[in-house]
């Protein structure tokens, strides 16, 4: 396993447009709160789609649900390493009810970057994939560099079980911003996930 210290320093909004020129079949994406999910919507809008406000370190327990209501669909989420922080329980939950169509890109860059870049904890000395690897999620990698990336989430595809991918990134700000309407956000990713009609 990649060591975080041994990773390139990377962009979030590259990273997602890479992601997000990956997506061909409706997989649904769930970005986490702030830059993450800002990213997420400059990076390509899509019904399918989710954009979390408000509710820090709840992107990967959403992104559960999500997969296993529909074992059939790819789901990816975005979450930061200060919002991840606040649930890490969560990774033994995802590892104990094993969806093997749940991929979660952690974007760590060591700081609460929307409140004013204060360090986390966990800055310098956490290695966020170690733990999730310890809580029973064995396909958990550090991403070396973008052409990594790009092949773990390939590799992610066809995993028997959730995978995990870390990446490190800069303190650049989020591109664009998420138009700030929850049931409009709620209804149009419902829609594009194919359980309600789009009112």
């Amino acid at each position: 396993m990649t060591h975080a210290r041994n990773t390139k320093v990377m962009n979030r909004f590259d990273l997602t447009q890479r992601l997000v020129a990956m997506l061909k079949h409706e997989e649904a994406v769930i970005g986490g709160i702030g830059n993450t999910n800002f990213d997420l919507w400059a990076a390509g809008h899509r019904p399918q789609n989710f954009y979390m406000l408000g509710s820090m370190g709840l992107a990967f327990p959403i992104a559960l649900g999500v997969a296993l209501a529909q074992p059939n669909r790819r789901v990816f989420a975005l979450e930061g390493d200060g919002s991840l922080l606040m649930q890490l329980g969560c990774l033994s939950t995802i590892a104990t009810l094993a969806p093997k169509n749940l991929t979660m890109v952690v974007m760590d860059n060591g700081i609460y970057q929307i409140t004013g870049a204060q360090p986390t904890p966990a800055a310098g000395h956490t290695d966020i994939v170690a733990i999730a690897a310890a809580s029973g999620l064995a396909n958990s990698s550090w991403a070396a560099d973008e052409d990594d990336f790009e092949r773990l989430i390939e590799q992610s595809l066809s995993a028997s079980g959730p995978s995990l991918i870390g990446v490190r990134i800069d303190d650049k700000p989020g591109t664009g911003a998420t138009r700030r309407d929850p049931v409009q956000i709620r209804e149009r990713f419902m829609a594009g996930l194919g359980v309600r009609e789009l009112l």
